[in-house]
């Protein structure tokens, strides 16, 4: 399809639609930049082919940069670990030190090896956010490799696809019997079991944190009765805060990565980087290009902010994958593959998006407005029966920890119908209904349904947009949801959001068909039981079959016991009857409340029409914030009592017409207060003698032209090293820690 179609179909989002005057063009373009997005699956090998035939704007997965590769632009994130597991059979290494002795050494070699990956004996990298907080424990894990202590060579098995070093003196292959395995563990293979995808939550919190990567890599390796006990105690600190302040928080995360790794059973001793490909030509090509530091481009941020460079609107994206689409379409506990999740991230709103280049959240359609407590949850707050899920209203007394204000953004569904505080309910209901039921649901709501106490609806807010001779009136929930721990303040929106991005009918139109055996949520339980995996689009026996219950509930006006009383009979008669007229129009059941819908798809493809709604929260250039990240360093640290004064150099993006250019040059940043383009932020660790932290922080503080870390007061007498990082607009991904000797005199 030729892009410059997209000139027959201006932007204009009419009032024709809305009953007004035709031609009357409204100045909101709610949606993002791609009218369409077709998304395919394509042989690596055939990528180049596809850029050069102009086929294709941006391909998902790891490339060679080809002959042509003048019209590609690159970027980089966070693909794998170089993982060694010693076999705790092996009698050579039964000791912990000679275990680490041998990792080194096989570290020093792949530090000298010419393959793609990069030797890296510490599981907390430079595309972490939590970097800064590890990098003097990382330099000290670096000089360790580099002089390892001699000793007996590996009896190495290496794992499929893994490109080791060389055999010598550390290494070589096993012949029968063997002393530790060598192999490349995927990201999303790491965390594909702990990995909240559960409707619309994404979590869990500490989803892209070093410290928790290297929890889930290396804890259940760990032997020692002793050790695995601290590691779990230390865990659950961590993430329930039981630390007095955030120096103590990055202690903890310290020793826990410590703890996990000191036995060397399973450690990584490098990384591994995918390099992903976007046609950058002047008049075919796309721009305005953001990413995650580590899922890439298959990440919602990419389809937020893309923009084809001939028509920047309204025009026809076509990526590609070399992920074959294998994976059942249903928001429960399907778009498990990387396909489906790639479809899922622009089909499916989540309530709050990862940082794509650091390790917090962004509000996407729910935002917190308050975290506070602890404090006592009100008689007229919802509590969810722990089994069966109807929500009660909350007991008397029952104190939480912690509780989170949101605002709720919402919209219309793709069938037309306005969302409601029904919609936001019901995914409680399901998670706790369905946990014990299928291990799949248990295991993706577990954090949530652990630490949930509570809901409450305060009030609706109804907001106008005004367009003139058109008013769009939004609804705008404020709700309180009431937790049985607490978790950071910056943590705790993402525990369990009150947010659900398909309608309640849907899900209940699901459920029916479990509960009848037609099939099951989760792919596990599909196979145990002998059914199909619930799949609302591709599966035409299921999607037939579900049509005459939707029928019926729709003759009945069904409303679940869950839902008496948030929704009235007219309002589950229509809601039915728009569920069933969607089928009807398109042919599958997979309506929701994104940017997009689902328009036509195959074995191996799909097309996404944009879903224009003036109630549609995020506008045209609402991420536009994280296009083409810039990065920044500190050159310079003058002290002048106490308080550090960085210099700094940064990146400036410059842009002609349709190309730019990004420069290195000396920063002088603007006084504090005045208004700024870009936000420069120092982060700052402060560790003492003994390699514990005494303080961290941020800083913004600038004079002339200076960014300034403040210390005092906060120090005792004694020698620290001070750990120093700048960001520029979030962006920590791979930053340049500089270490300055800090002392307090007596």
């Amino acid at each position: 399809m030729n892009i410059r179609r997209a000139l027959a179909a201006p932007l204009v989002v009419a009032a024709l639609a809305t009953g007004a005057e035709a031609g009357h063009e409204i100045p909101y373009y709610p949606s993002f930049y791609p009218q369409e997005i077709a998304l395919g699956f394509a042989e690596p090998a055939a990528a180049p082919r596809l850029f050069a035939r102009n086929s294709i704007h941006a391909y998902m997965g790891s490339l060679t940069a080809p002959n042509s590769a003048s019209r590609l632009a690159w970027v980089e994130s966070l693909r794998a670990f170089v993982v060694l597991t010693f076999n705790g059979a092996s009698r050579v290494f039964s000791d912990a030190r000679d275990r680490c002795a041998a990792a080194a050494r096989l570290a020093a070699a792949l530090g000298r090896a010419k393959t793609a990956y990069v030797a890296y004996p510490y599981p907390v990298t430079p595309w972490h956010d939590d970097y800064l907080h590890h990098a003097d424990l990382v330099e000290a894990a670096k000089a360790r490799a580099a002089a390892p202590a001699a000793g007996p060579a590996l009896r190495l098995r290496v794992g499929k696809g893994v490109t080791p070093p060389a055999a010598g003196p550390a290494w070589r292959a096993a012949d029968g019997e063997w002393d530790a395995t060598l192999e490349e563990v995927s990201l999303g293979a790491l965390l594909r079991d702990e990995v909240t995808r559960f409707n619309g939550w994404l979590g869990p919190p500490w989803l892209k944190e070093g410290w928790f990567h290297a929890h889930v890599l290396s804890a259940r390796a760990v032997t020692d009765a002793a050790t695995r006990s601290a590691i779990e105690e230390t865990f659950a600190r961590r993430v329930r805060r039981d630390s007095a302040n955030a120096a103590e928080r990055v202690d903890l995360e310290r020793r826990l990565v410590s703890l996990v790794t000191r036995g060397c059973e399973r450690i990584p001793i490098g990384y591994a980087l995918r390099r992903e490909a976007v046609n950058d030509d002047y008049s075919e090509g796309v721009e305005n290009i953001g990413y995650d530091a580590q899922a890439g481009l298959a990440s919602g941020v990419f389809f937020r902010t893309v923009k084809l460079k001939d028509f920047p609107w309204n025009g026809w994206l076509r990526v590609a994958t070399g992920s074959r689409p294998a994976a059942a379409w249903n928001p429960i506990a399907g778009f498990t593959d990387d396909a489906g999740s790639l479809v899922w991230s622009v089909l499916g709103d989540a309530a709050l998006l990862p940082e794509p280049y650091g390790g917090g959240w962004l509000p996407n359609r729910v935002r917190a407005v308050a975290v506070s407590g602890p404090v006592e949850v009100p008689r007229d707050a919802l509590a969810f029966e722990s089994t069966t899920g109807p929500p009660r209203p909350a007991p008397p007394g029952l104190v939480a920890r912690q509780r989170v204000t949101y605002r709720v953004a919402l919209s219309k569904f793709h069938d037309e119908t306005k969302m409601s505080v029904a919609d936001v309910v019901y995914p409680y209901v399901l998670a706790r209904r369905w946990s014990a039921k299928d291990r799949r649901v248990e295991r993706a709501t577990e954090l949530a349904r652990d630490w949930l106490a509570a809901i409450r609806v305060v009030k609706v807010d109804t907001e106008v947009r005004d367009f003139g001779d058109l008013q769009v009136f939004l609804d705008t929930p404020v709700i309180e949801v009431y937790l049985r721990h607490a978790a950071e303040p910056a943590e705790a929106p993402a525990i369990a959001p009150p947010w659900g991005p398909v309608p309640w009918q849907l899900l209940v139109l699901m459920e029916e068909a479990v509960a009848r055996g037609l099939a099951a949520f989760s792919q596990d339980e599909a196979r145990r039981l002998g059914v199909a995996w619930l799949d609302l689009v591709r599966d035409r026996k299921l999607v037939d079959a579900l049509g005459p219950i939707a029928e019926s509930f729709e003759r009945r006006a069904y409303v679940p016991e869950a839902l008496r009383g948030l929704v009235t009979v007219e309002q589950a008669r229509q809601r039915w009857a728009a569920l069933r007229r969607f089928r009807r129009a398109h042919g599958h059941w997979f309506v929701t409340s994104g940017p997009y819908r689902l328009q036509k798809w195959s074995a191996d493809s799909a097309a996404l029409a944009v879903f224009r709604d003036l109630s549609y929260p995020n506008v045209v250039g609402s991420f536009d914030r994280y296009a083409r990240p810039l990065r920044a360093w500190v050159v310079g640290v003058d002290r002048r009592g106490d308080r550090l004064e960085l210099v700094l150099e940064g990146q400036t993006l410059t842009k002609f017409e349709r190309s730019y250019k990004i420069v290195r040059e000396p920063m002088r940043l603007t006084p504090t207060g005045e208004r700024v383009r870009d936000t420069v932020v120092a982060r700052w660790v402060v560790v003492g003698a003994g390699d514990e932290v005494v303080a961290t922080g941020q800083a913004q503080d600038v004079e002339g032209g200076r960014l300034i870390v403040d210390l005092r007061g906060m120090l005792p007498p004694g020698a620290y090293r001070v750990l120093l990082a700048v960001a520029i607009n979030g962006n920590s991904t791979n930053a340049e820690v500089k270490v300055v000797p800090y002392r307090v005199a007596e």
